[in-house]
């Protein structure tokens, strides 16, 4: 596989949970340079490994971008993360998933959680052959995308995929940048949960969908990174995920800056301090 340049088609045949659909996928990149994705149809994994020469950790991350659960910032949340992972010798899978619609699903609630659950469960089926470790796969997100990843680390247990090989869905750590963790009023994004679950919400799906109160000592350990002063996501969605990883005995670390606002991705400009180094450290001791 060349390094940077293997895309996957996530489903080998037909997609599951969907219904026909004229929704076409669009790319646009801002003078920012930065790529948002929409309509997708077709999810895939794009595959980073490390390159001939870097010492292999033997650790994957599948990683899901943001974007309110509207569009995917694929690029800052993506692929840039994913050729520094690969850099340090970690494979890396930038996951471009459908986003929630009634348009082509015919649940909405459980589309991005098939498309990741398949992530983890593909990867982990090639993991001999991809040189990873079976019990190092882990899944990062950012902003809505960090809910999924959420999502994933607290839903693994209740497959919602063909799962025939009866293969492990549950990732072995988590990587959370600024996170919606909660559907709650006073703590979620707006846009995030109207897109997931609808305008209106059966109090059961906030419940369900909070991942902050699914937690429990299966939830695998996590590492997060938030800014104070971010007015899209509260940090408090952060706060409350730790807390709860603490009260079952979990290992979990979060990161904060007292600015940066949201969606800064690797580089938050009001700091010369990189979260990704902390990362790596930390990643190396669980």
């Amino acid at each position: 596989m060349a390094y940077g340049q293997t895309v996957i088609n996530l489903y080998d045949d037909t997609v599951p949970n969907s219904k026909p659909s004229s929704m076409e996928e669009t790319s646009e990149t801002d003078d920012n340079g930065i790529t948002r994705v929409s309509g997708v149809t077709v999810p895939t994994l794009t595959a980073y490994f490390p390159k001939a020469g870097t010492p292999n950790t033997g650790k994957a991350i599948v990683i899901c971008p943001g974007g309110g659960y509207a569009i995917l910032a694929i690029s800052h949340e993506g692929h840039d993360i994913a050729k520094l992972l690969a850099e340090h010798g970690i494979a890396a899978f930038v996951l471009k998933y459908r986003l929630p619609t009634d348009e082509i699903m015919v649940d909405k609630r459980i589309g991005p959680l098939q498309d990741a659950q398949r992530a983890i469960q593909l990867v982990r089926e090639h993991a001999d052959e991809w040189g990873i470790a079976k019990d190092k796969i882990g899944i990062a997100g950012s902003s809505a995308g960090g809910h999924l990843a959420a999502t994933l680390s607290t839903h693994f247990q209740k497959a919602v995929i063909d799962n025939p090989k009866g293969t492990s869905l549950r990732p072995d750590f988590s990587l959370l940048l600024y996170p919606v963790i909660s559907m709650q009023e006073g703590l979620t994004h707006g846009g995030s949960k109207s897109n997931l679950l609808g305008s209106n919400p059966k109090s059961a799906d906030v419940t369900l969908f909070s991942n902050e109160l699914q937690v429990t000592k299966d939830t695998p350990p996590a590492f997060l990174v938030h800014a104070e002063d971010d007015t899209a996501v509260p940090i408090a969605n952060s706060e409350a995920y730790v807390a709860a990883l603490e009260n079952q005995g979990t290992t979990s670390k979060l990161i904060r800056y007292p600015k940066g606002g949201h969606g800064f991705g690797l580089h938050n400009k009001t700091t010369p301090d990189k979260w990704f180094d902390h990362f790596l450290v930390w990643l190396a001791g669980i």
